[in-house]
């Protein structure tokens, strides 16, 4: 039979009567309630916390602690020289620009731009950050670079 919104049913086995606990030795559940004997997990209010295993050393603890996160790092979006060519001429390019353009991400800090590329258009470049070949190819292509605080 084709199932119809008037003869909808539950796939066979998804639904189960909620098991009543501790009523009787016939109801599989009577006694220590599934709790099995005696010892802390059979306690009621009982609850083990994540990542406990019995007293072992945990999994998260015993595994080496890696690498080092250098608290002086700055975290800059690259933009490369050849993407700015996008920009049209005497343009003034700062984080606000190169983020409508979606070049950016707004979350980042900062910006520095990399000299990948050639530049054909002559810009005013703001950034936080040049490489030196970029700083290059800007003032070759008749623009400036400007650095932001």
């Amino acid at each position: 039979m084709k199932p119809t919104l008037s003869n909808l049913k539950p796939p066979k086995g998804s639904r189960h009567r909620r098991g009543r606990v501790g009523r009787g030795m016939g109801s599989k559940l009577g006694k220590t309630s599934g709790a099995g004997n005696k010892g802390q997990q059979s306690r009621r209010g009982y609850s083990r916390r994540r990542g406990f295993e019995g007293g072992q050393m945990p999994l998260h603890r015993r595994m080496p602690k890696r690498g080092f996160a250098n608290p002086f790092s700055r975290d800059l979006s690259i933009v490369n020289v050849e993407t700015l060519n996008a920009f049209e001429a005497g343009a003034v390019i700062g984080p606000e620009e190169l983020a409508l353009e979606g070049l950016v991400h707004a979350r980042r800090k900062g910006i520095k731009i990399l000299g990948d590329g050639d530049l054909k258009v002559a810009l005013t470049v703001k950034a936080h950050a040049f490489s030196k070949s970029a700083q290059e190819k800007i003032t070759a292509a008749g623009g400036t670079t400007e650095i932001l605080s």
